[in-house]
């Protein structure tokens, strides 16, 4: 916890181009941040070039676009990839994300074991609530498992997954059904990396979290809270794991969907409150939404309060003198074991139906997940939850007007970037990597008999000789296929 340092004060910052990023990047690192969070635009996290026609009007919208390695090189300049901590929100395309990143360090001359940092690379999550997946099920999560044996091979202090309960409440989740769907997953990805071959102890301790933290103070600290218990009893009793593979490591995300457009200083407090909660309730990594993301990608005076926020609470507030600073409380300890009580018989729930992997095919994590969110909007409406500035005290709210960037002009510049790179590149280097990197892959196909290709390192060249994010996506459908949901 906290009593040998705070937590990583990690902000969530990625928009148009990479260097536009590394500009945002570097402010943040100067006003105190002490680890990166990358946002990915829509078509990189879908493996599509910001050339492609499906790229249109996506570029650089919801994150920063990155192509090839070239792009990695400038996001990440003037950046020292051996002291400073980089998470990437990214999954479908997570193995190459990271190849680049590896081969950014390489070619700086950093080795792979100084690098730290985290993929997520949760994909049956984006299966759930989210949607940037691309192949199916079978092969995705084999590409998983090959990531983690890689991480744990090559890259010893990156965390090969971060297993997303935010996302699932971000799609209208209770507290209860976050921690099961989240555990649920978790224990697909585990299962599936031992039936691989792969040392419980060897992998695990690897293994990271990332939670929402909401606006009921007391129930979010005791979630987490319940979550610690929930992950040790699971890890020991399901697979024997050590002490080091049943620590849960987590970051944690103020809530997105709790930011409104009406009132958005409202915003401020509503976000001082949820990271006091994840605080209060342990979080190693914290990232801090701004007060006007429900309008737009967070300012930079949005951004700085944000990561203020954080170190007020740090240093000023006395929250961070000892670990679990509620513990003892009558209504927390309920709390948790109410939580942890309920999750566990939503968790039997989901093994019954054959695991997490199981259940999201038949639809059940998803049909949830859906009445949850329905039975919270009618609540709203009938004002039995108050949400301040909107069906409550929504005198005086203010309309606010935020100027887009153009967004066509910033699609040109990165198409042009791409194009550039494809003229100077060695292009029989690319396809030879890119064949070699199909032939590995169709190991990895559902009806694949053959013992499994090794396929980060296929990835790692193509990224090398400067293979975009989507001629290496193109290779995998392929041999893959892609994922259509029922």
């Amino acid at each position: 916890m906290y009593r040998g340092r705070l937590w990583t004060m990690r902000q969530y910052a990625g928009f148009g181009t990479a260097r536009q990023t590394n500009e945002r990047f570097r402010l943040l690192l100067d006003r105190g941040q002490t680890g990166l969070s990358v946002a990915f635009d829509l078509p990189t996290q879908m493996g599509i070039d910001s050339d492609a026609p499906r790229a249109l009007g996506e570029v650089g919208r919801v994150g920063v676009a990155i192509d090839t390695v070239e792009d990695m090189h400038v996001l990440l300049e003037s950046i020292p990839l051996d002291r400073v901590s980089t998470s990437m929100t990214i999954n479908a395309t997570a193995a190459t994300l990271l190849a680049m990143y590896v081969v950014v360090a390489e070619e700086r001359g950093i080795a792979r074991a100084k690098l730290s940092g985290t993929i997520q690379n949760d994909i049956l999550k984006e299966y759930v609530a989210r949607g940037t997946y691309i192949y199916p099920p079978g092969p995705s999560l084999a590409l998983i498992t090959e990531i983690f044996r890689f991480c744990a091979a090559e890259v010893p202090s990156w965390n090969p997954i971060s297993i997303s309960g935010y996302h699932i409440r971000e799609a209208g989740a209770t507290a209860v059904q976050e921690l099961a769907f989240t555990f649920a997953n978790a224990m697909e990805y585990v299962a599936r990396a031992r039936d691989a071959g792969l040392a419980i102890d060897d992998f695990a301790p690897r293994l990271s979290f990332f939670f929402a933290a909401h606006n009921d103070l007391f129930e979010e600290v005791a979630k987490f809270r319940a979550a610690r218990r929930m992950y040790a009893r699971l890890m020991r009793e399901r697979f024997g794991a050590g002490d080091a593979s049943c620590r849960l490591r987590f970051h944690t995300q103020t809530g997105g969907v709790t930011l409104q457009a009406q009132q958005p200083l409202n915003n401020v407090v509503r976000v001082a409150v949820q990271a006091l909660a994840a605080v209060l309730g342990g979080t190693q990594s914290l990232h801090t939404n701004g007060y006007d993301e429900a309008l737009s990608l967070p300012t930079a005076e949005a951004a700085t309060l944000a990561l203020r926020t954080q170190q007020i609470i740090g240093f000023e507030s006395g929250a961070a003198l000892t670990a679990d600073p509620l513990a003892g409380s009558y209504y927390v300890e309920q709390l948790t074991t109410s939580l942890e009580s309920a999750a566990m018989a939503l968790l039997a729930q989901v093994d019954e139906r054959g695991g997490a992997a199981k259940a999201i095919e038949a639809g059940f994590l998803q049909e949830e997940i859906g009445r949850s969110a329905y039975a919270h909007q009618l609540r709203v409406e009938r004002g039995e939850t108050v949400i301040v500035g909107v069906n409550k005290f929504a005198d005086g709210a203010s309309e606010t007007v935020v100027a887009p960037p153009d967004y066509s002009a910033l699609e040109r510049d990165q198409a042009a970037r791409l194009r550039d790179v494809r003229a100077r590149r060695n292009d029989s280097a690319v396809q030879n990597a890119l064949t070699a990197l199909g032939e590995a892959a169709a190991t990895y196909s559902d009806t694949s008999t053959n013992p499994r290709a090794e396929l980060m390192p296929r990835i790692i060249d193509a990224v090398r000789a400067r293979a975009s994010v989507g001629e290496i996506s193109d290779v995998l459908r392929e041999r893959w296929g892609v994922h259509r949901p029922i």
